[in-house]
C-alpha cells in the first residue's frame, strides 16, 4: 500500500471516529435535561392553584429524579429539611399527591420511599424516548447518615428482611458490591 492509500485510510477512520462522537453527543446531550410534557405542565398549573406546598414537593421531585428511570429514593426527612416544612407535611402532600396520580410511593425503610413519577407527566433521560421504565434509583440521604453507616445497615436489614444473603456495599459511594 503506498503513502497516499495509507494517508487516505487514516483521514477516513478520523472522520468515521468524529462522526462517532458526534452522535454520541447528540444522544447524550441532555443527560440533566428533566423533560416535562403538556400533561405535567398542566399538573403544575393545577397543583399550584391547589396546594403551592404539593407542587414545590412535586418540583422538587421531578428535579431529582434519576435518569435511568424516573424515580428518586429519599426520606421525608430530607424532604422535610429541603422544602422547609414538617415531616407530617410531607407525608400529608406525598399522600396526596399519589391520590392524584402524580406519584408512585413505595416504601423502602422507616421514613424512606422511592418516588416514581408519572411517566406522561415529567421523564429525565438523555434518550430520545423512554422505552422502559426500570426501578434503578439515586438515593438522597443525609451526608451524616451516610457517614456514620446508618443507610449501609438499613439497606443490610431490608435485604435481609426480603429473605436475600448480605451484600458488601462500598462505604464511600454506598453502592452493592
Amino acid at each position: 500500500m503506498d503513502m497516499q492509500a495509507m494517508e487516505f485510510r487514516a483521514k477516513e477512520r478520523d472522520v468515521i471516529a468524529r462522526n462517532a462522537r458526534k452522535e454520541e453527543e447528540e444522544r447524550t446531550g441532555n443527560r440533566d435535561f428533566v423533560q416535562v410534557y403538556p400533561a405535567g405542565w398542566q399538573r403544575l398549573r393545577t397543583l399550584l392553584d391547589w396546594n403551592p406546598n404539593a407542587a414545590k414537593l412535586w418540583s422538587f421531585l421531578a428535579e431529582h429524579i434519576d435518569g435511568t428511570c424516573g424515580a428518586v429514593v429519599v426520606s421525608q426527612e430530607v424532604l422535610a429539611e429541603e422544602l422547609d416544612v414538617s415531616i407530617i407535611t410531607v407525608k400529608r402532600h406525598t399522600k396526596a399527591l399519589e391520590e392524584r396520580g402524580a406519584l408512585v410511593r413505595i416504601k423502602v425503610g422507616t421514613g424512606v420511599y422511592a418516588y416514581a413519577l408519572n411517566p406522561n407527566d415529567v421523564w429525565k433521560a438523555w434518550d430520545k424516548q423512554k422505552k422502559t421504565a426500570a426501578f434503578v434509583t439515586k438515593t438522597l440521604v443525609k451526608k451524616e447518615d451516610a457517614e456514620n453507616g446508618i443507610v449501609r445497615r438499613r439497606l443490610s436489614a431490608m435485604l435481609r428482611e426480603k429473605g436475600q444473603s448480605d451484600m458488601d456495599f462500598d462505604r464511600e459511594t454506598g453502592e452493592i458490591l
